[in-house]
């Protein structure tokens, strides 16, 4: 019998794994939107490229990286909440200022932003956890 995802990638490496998964999803979506504009010779959608390489690929990235490299921080509570705020505003976000861009209401992207500031916030909780915990328990990975 084959180990579903979940069991298979638990902990703090299976947790950086999801947020590098979807920051190569981010990447590889921001890449094919920076080419197509490039050959269209159309950059409106600019801020929306931005949006996706920023937010979906340097930043997912780094919450990996960061989760991979202070394993304590995928023990807490609300790290598993984390990567879902951040991955759905990761994602809502460009796609609401493309809505917006096209001419609708902001409500998508605004909904994004909230998300994606949760998401921050949950990040920001997860490393003040690490400062106050007590010294030698906030562990890193050494490099390999």
């Amino acid at each position: 019998m084959t180990p579903s995802f979940t069991r298979a990638h638990d902990g703090a490496a299976g947790l950086a794994l999801c947020f590098m998964v979807l920051s190569a999803l981010s990447l590889l979506a921001g890449s094919c939107m920076g080419i197509w504009m490039g050959v269209a010779h159309d950059f409106v959608f600019a801020p929306v490229h931005a949006h996706l390489n920023l937010l979906g690929w340097a930043s997912m990235a780094l919450f990996g990286l960061a989760y991979r490299a202070w394993p304590a921080m995928a023990e807490a509570p609300l790290a598993r909440m984390h990567l879902a705020v951040s991955g759905a505003g990761a994602f809502v976000l460009p796609l609401g200022i493309a809505l917006a861009v096209a001419g609708a209401p902001p409500a998508v992207a605004i909904l994004g932003a909230l998300l994606w500031t949760a998401g921050a916030a949950l990040f920001l909780g997860g490393l003040l956890r690490l400062v106050a915990a007590p010294a030698g328990s906030a562990t890193t990975v050494p490099a390999e």
